[in-house]
């Protein structure tokens, strides 16, 4: 990642390199070296030298065969009250050397819930769509996990026709997205560790926009069995549907609350797209969105007062967040090309599409717009980024 904007008090921390075995983690990056970009990449800490550092992590590393035995200890620099600096953890983790690059995103986690009080996302997935125009040849598309910081990219699906919208399932262990394979947009859910995959909607006109239900049960998808766009449910386990939204508007993008008792989505019924909200328990629908000429992709924040979309106000794209109990907007990035936001599954970072040099990219702000990040560029445009759930 390249941070392009952070926070003026960002936390003091030294990372001293650790001792014993020099081994790396791939991409000749040490333990102590992917720490360092963890952290330094949220915007919250500011790397020094152990004279300055409020904090202190050291880390030694130890092998045994193809074993690797990995000690680590956050310290502080302030006295406590029997004296001294008090260690804030000591862990040692027993690996293998393919395992020492989660380790490091482990790491930061633990230093980052440790200092902030907030579970860290280093140790997360994203998922994107790739696309690339070999040469003399028609576009090809991928859809592709990696990393949270962009590396260890696996390609789970390549189409010639167009891949979009993929979706995490709430266990991390699937994706929906939608395939126009055979010429016709259908529903698929594909595992992410054996690529299994199972067709779930392919009926005539649309299948689009696929989103979990909190436990995993159902999707939330757009049809257009009626005519015009509209919202269901699918059972996962037996393929019923259920129509969710009525009308002659165009509704799609539902995103389920977290308790599950609720859906946002965009519709056009006001005369512009706009997030609205269906209640299950009463089956009534709310407007939620009225500052802006266009608001879409929207998503909850795990405590359901807020939420992010993409947001328009007079010129170019944005992403922005919306404080559902006051209604207050606020504007996190203005680039102009900026559209499908995805959240971080501790509600501090959004992941979204943007243009940079010419091509698609991703990038980061943090929920109150002010750290900003982009993820390391590949051959070809990134879209459609989606984050995953936390990982065990």
């Amino acid at each position: 990642m390249e941070l392009t904007q952070g926070v003026n008090q960002a936390i003091p921390i030294a990372i001293s390199p650790f001792s014993g075995a020099a081994v790396t983690a791939g991409k000749d990056q040490t333990l102590d070296v992917i720490i360092h970009n963890d952290l330094s990449n949220s915007g919250q800490f500011k790397i020094v030298s152990i004279g300055g550092a409020d904090y202190t992590l050291q880390g030694s590393i130890t092998t045994s065969g193809a074993n690797y035995s990995v000690s680590v200890q956050l310290q502080s620099a302030f006295s406590s009250a029997a004296g001294g600096s008090p260690i804030l953890f000591k862990k040692v983790f027993q690996v293998k050397k393919t395992e020492l690059r989660q380790l490091a995103h482990t790491i930061s986690d633990l230093v980052y819930e440790q200092l902030s009080g907030v579970r860290g996302i280093f140790n997360t997935k994203i998922a994107y769509i790739l696309r690339q125009w070999p040469a003399h040849s028609a576009p090809v598309y991928a859809l592709e996990v990696a990393d949270q910081d962009g590396f260890n990219p696996q390609t789970l699906l390549v189409s010639s026709e167009p891949v979009m919208s993929p979706v995490w399932s709430p266990n991390g262990k699937e994706i929906a997205y939608v395939s126009f394979e055979k010429h016709r947009a259908s529903v698929y859910l594909q595992n992410v560790h054996n690529g299994s995959r199972r067709l779930i909607s392919s009926f005539d006109g649309i299948n689009g926009a696929p989103s979990f239900s909190p436990d995993g049960s159902q999707l939330a998808l757009v049809l257009t069995k009626t005519g015009n766009p509209k919202i269901y449910t699918i059972d996962l386990a037996s393929l019923n549907l259920k129509q969710i939204t009525e009308g002659y508007a165009i509704d799609t993008e539902p995103r389920w609350s977290a308790n599950g008792r609720s859906l946002i989505f965009t519709s056009d019924r006001g005369g512009a797209p706009q997030i609205y909200q269906y209640d299950f328990n009463n089956g009534r629908t709310s407007r939620l969105t009225f500052q802006g000429n266009y608001n879409a992709r929207a998503s909850l924040l795990p405590d359901g007062r807020s939420m992010v979309m993409m947001h328009r106000e007079n010129g170019g794209f944005g992403i922005a967040k919306q404080d559902l109990i006051t209604g207050q907007l606020q504007v996190l990035t203005d680039a102009g090309q900026d559209e499908s936001p995805s959240l971080a599954p501790n509600g501090k970072m959004v992941l979204y599409a943007t243009q940079y040099q010419g091509r698609g990219v991703l990038a980061v702000v943090s929920i109150d717009g002010r750290i900003k990040l982009r993820l390391p560029a590949v051959a070809g445009n990134v879209q459609e980024p989606a984050w995953s759930p936390f990982l065990t």
